[in-house]
């Protein structure tokens, strides 16, 4: 599957994707981020999640079975180093068309690699979301600014959200719906669509 996020990785960084993300697809995932941190030594963190948003730590743990054989293989990082899997957690990076339509009305902080509206570096909320870009409303507006921008995805470098109550009750709300669903679903299966710990 081509990898559809919008806002992706340069150098080192890139090299792990382009290995990792058709592994973590195949097994039914897809990747979020990959970062490279000096962090007690060097961490290589890979976010993936679910189709769905989600991810648990039983999916981190499928996760890092299927990438590890494929690093081993490829080796893309010249030193040692730590393999952390995490999922996007609620104030998660914004990387795909959807991110961003699901974040309407969230709080965001948003860079950019070229000049929009006189700036690079943007914080407020995101009001409008489609194909081409994003309506963004400046939470702190300088005199001669204008309150709403337009950001084109292809000019985004970073995005990502910021952890706010509101954000918080949404992910509780959603989380809430996604068991109600899970639980409506096993009831209305039968004792073969089980799932077991392996």
């Amino acid at each position: 599957m081509q990898d559809d996020r919008i806002i992706s990785e340069t150098g080192s960084e890139a090299r792990v994707a382009a290995i990792v993300a058709p592994v973590i697809d195949a097994i039914g995932y897809r990747l979020v981020r990959v970062k490279l941190l000096n962090q007690d030594g060097i961490t290589l963190q890979i976010m993936a999640e679910r189709p769905d948003g989600t991810m648990t730590v039983d999916d981190c743990e499928q996760v890092s079975l299927a990438v590890s054989p494929a690093l081993d293989v490829d080796d893309p990082i010249d030193s040692a180093y730590q393999l952390e899997i995490s999922s996007p957690g609620i104030d998660r990076p914004l990387v795909r068309r959807e991110d961003f339509a699901n974040a309407v009305g969230q709080l965001a902080r948003i860079e950019t690699a070229v000049s929009v509206a006189g700036r690079k570096r943007f914080r407020g909320t995101i009001v409008a979301a489609d194909e081409e870009g994003i309506q963004f409303e400046r939470d702190k507006v300088d005199e001669g600014d204008e309150a709403v921008v337009s950001i084109p995805y292809n000019t985004m470098a970073a995005a990502k959200l910021i952890l706010t109550d509101a954000l918080i009750q949404q992910a509780l709300k959603k989380d809430k719906q996604d068991r109600r669903d899970r639980k409506s679903d096993d009831e209305d299966g039968d004792e073969a669509d089980d799932v077991t710990e392996h």
